[in-house]
């Protein structure tokens, strides 16, 4: 069974041990021998079965996951205190109760672990720290002519699924590429019904024109045909087949036709020869190399599909330090492998605590055999020598930005006048047209940079605030904000407080945001306003105290770059809330709020009269004569148009 090796129960990078006990604030002195206490408590009743267990403190948050062959033998090695590490004592310290999960398995167990891992990101687990899910290239089937496409999330649509892919760079890369080789068409399928004559791709010869019966279906199920090959590897066959495609319409003097497939060979060959990394002699597997420096984990990964490279990327696992890497490798492979399906093959550089175990999940999960293998000689061996060196490169550039990020962050906490480090930085920022379709948006940034998922948007739905009022809306998103943190993190226990917030705004903007927080009670929080100089000159902005005071920084600062990205990510993120918003609003209609009217009869009323505007200007005789419209109905959505006062 493995060791569990927690870390600081605050998650991200710490710079030192005085910054980990600082993250343990307000959290009072934990109670080991409550700890242990609890712990007893659901051993007495624990079976002897395999399955997962879950370490829970007085809020009920979850602390721990572990998984066990038998629950009855491993679970009371928590109450042995002083043969513990001292982060495991901790943990126990903080545990109040536990909850239990039995299954038929270790392997079930092993999987059950990874997926509450995922759901509930426990503070003294190894985390997978990249959110992100993996896009893939789909081969929609669910049409006469399928559809080449980028995809993301839950693999529901009928068709063909290739990846993962390491971004989603590498597949509009791979998707343009086959677009010119295969011709397959992209466009979503209303714009497909619609056509009445050939789109621009069909014009510079990246799609065969489906829609208008440029091809017909024979022809493009054998471009279909063609793709699918080209991958699952079978590449040398494709291009063969279009070389000699080319020379036969050479041949026949049908040079335009030899030219569009002399254009889909040089694609192929254009696919072929951008392999950064060389996948020869390797069909479809993952390859993973792992570096370590200082308790920080770094693990390379190489996706090969069909004998191609789809791209690599570098991950850096959270709560490492003091974990065996190669309990920190097996523990991120089940979290990777949640998300995506594993291939027949996954290559590592060094041996697993339960490689066999592993092996067996990772077969349940793809429902058929997977191999995990560590090279000794050949094409596989150069290419995990290759990971290896990606991996200790990408952690010294992780390392190195690192040491520059505490030193930037250092400078921060002294031009802000911060007791320590800043974990959790909230930047703050309005959008909106004329006071139409506002929002507020809230971005966070840690040391390791931006925490995407805590990203908030606010929709300003306050009647008082008035349209374009920019304090206004300050004030009320400061409001909800901290009134739920006041709600859901009391104790402020839980990492959710920030230890600064910035905004976008100057004076006014810094004013209301104080306001709101004196009326909640609170004074504690680190605010700082941003406002671009004489202007509004990048480089030139100004910095607000909440007692008046103004600041700035060198034109060259590193802090100031690091403070204008803060501030850019949260323009950019407001932007596109309120574009989302304002999308949104277009695409509503007066008809929609008519009791009665369903998409059905908006329609018919649409096609009828044109607009809603004409709807709602037309006489109840002409609204009878709408296709579906009853009279009772037409009487209905006259009156909602018409009705007096």
């Amino acid at each position: 069974m493995k060791a569990d090796r927690p870390d600081d129960p605050r998650g991200a990078n710490r710079f030192n041990e005085e910054k980990a006990t600082y993250a343990l604030r307000g959290t009072g002195q934990p109670d080991l021998d409550a700890g242990v206490a609890a712990i007893r408590d659901t051993v007495k009743t624990l079976p002897a079965r395999p399955g997962v267990y879950r370490m829970l403190d007085a809020r009920g948050d979850v602390l721990y996951v572990g998984k066990a062959a038998t629950l009855k033998n491993r679970v009371p090695n928590y109450t042995q205190v002083q043969q513990l590490p001292r982060r495991l004592q901790r943990m126990v310290a903080q545990t109040r109760a536990m909850t239990i999960v039995t299954t038929e398995t270790e392997a079930e167990a092993l999987l059950l672990e990874a997926q509450l891992i995922k759901r509930f990101r426990p503070a003294y687990n190894v985390l997978l720290r990249d959110d992100k899910s993996f896009p893939f290239i789909l081969l929609r089937e669910d049409h006469d002519y399928p559809r080449i496409m980028k995809h993301r999330g839950a693999r529901k649509a009928k068709g063909q699924y290739y990846g993962p892919f390491a971004s989603a760079g590498s597949v509009n890369r791979t998707i343009n590429a086959l677009q010119k080789m295969f011709l397959l068409r992209s466009c979503s399928d209303s714009f497909f019904a619609n056509r009445s004559r050939p789109c621009l791709l069909y014009q510079i010869r990246r799609c065969s024109g489906p829609c208008v019966e440029r091809i017909d279906a024979a022809g493009y199920d054998e471009l279909v045909e063609d793709a699918k090959a080209f991958l699952s590897g079978k590449s040398i066959k494709i291009q063969q087949k279009l070389g000699a495609q080319m020379e036969k319409a050479a041949e026949d003097l049908d040079f335009e036709m030899a030219a569009v497939y002399r254009d889909r060979l040089k694609a192929l060959t254009f696919i072929q020869g951008s392999q950064a990394i060389t996948a020869q002699g390797v069909s479809d597997a993952d390859v993973f190399a792992l570096a370590e420096k200082a308790g920080t984990v770094g693990i390379q990964a190489f996706f090969i599909r069909g004998g191609q490279n789809w791209g690599h990327r570098a991950f850096f696992p959270a709560h490492t330090k003091d974990v065996p890497v190669e309990e920190a490798l097996q523990a991120f492979l089940m979290q990777f492998y949640e998300e995506v399906p594993p291939p027949r093959l996954v290559l590592l550089d060094r041996e697993l605590p339960e490689a066999e175990l592993l092996e067996e999940a990772l077969a349940e999960r793809a429902d058929r055999k997977v191999t995990l293998k560590i090279p000794q000689r050949g094409d596989q061996r150069k290419l995990l020598e290759q990971a290896k060196r990606n991996a200790s490169e990408a952690l010294d550039r992780r390392m190195a930005e690192s040491s520059s990020q505490a030193k930037v962050l250092r400078e921060m906490a002294e031009l802000f006048e911060l007791d320590d480090l800043p974990d959790r930085i909230e930047i703050y920022d309005n959008s909106h047209v004329q006071g139409t379709n506002a929002v507020g948006a809230m971005v966070v940034a840690g040391p390791e940079g931006f925490r995407k998922s805590n990203y908030r948007k606010f929709n300003i739905k306050n009647p008082d605030t008035a349209p374009g009022d920019d304090f206004a809306m300050m004030r009320e998103v400061f409001q909800r904000r901290f009134a739920r943190a006041e709600k859901e993190d009391p104790d402020r226990s839980r990492g959710e407080w920030p230890d600064l917030v910035l905004i976008d705004g100057g004076k006014g903007q810094v004013s209301a945001a104080v306001e709101a927080l004196e009326e909640a009670g609170i004074a504690d929080v680190a605010l700082i306003g941003i406002s671009k100089g004489p202007d509004r000159n990048a480089g030139r902005e100004h910095f607000h105290f909440p007692d008046g005071r103004e600041q700035m920084l060198p034109h060259n600062s590193a802090l100031l770059f690091y403070l204008q990205r803060l501030r850019d990510e949260a323009h950019r993120f407001a932007i596109g809330a309120h574009r989302q918003k304002r999308a949104k609003a277009m695409g509503t209609s007066p008809l929609d709020d008519i009791p009665g009217i369903g998409p059905a009869r908006k329609r018919a009323l649409l096609l009828h009269f044109g607009t809603a505007k004409a709807v709602k200007a037309a006489g109840l005789a002409d609204l009878e004569r709408v296709p579906g419209v009853s009279g009772a109905m037409a009487r209905n959505i006259y009156d909602y148009f018409h009705a007096s006062g």
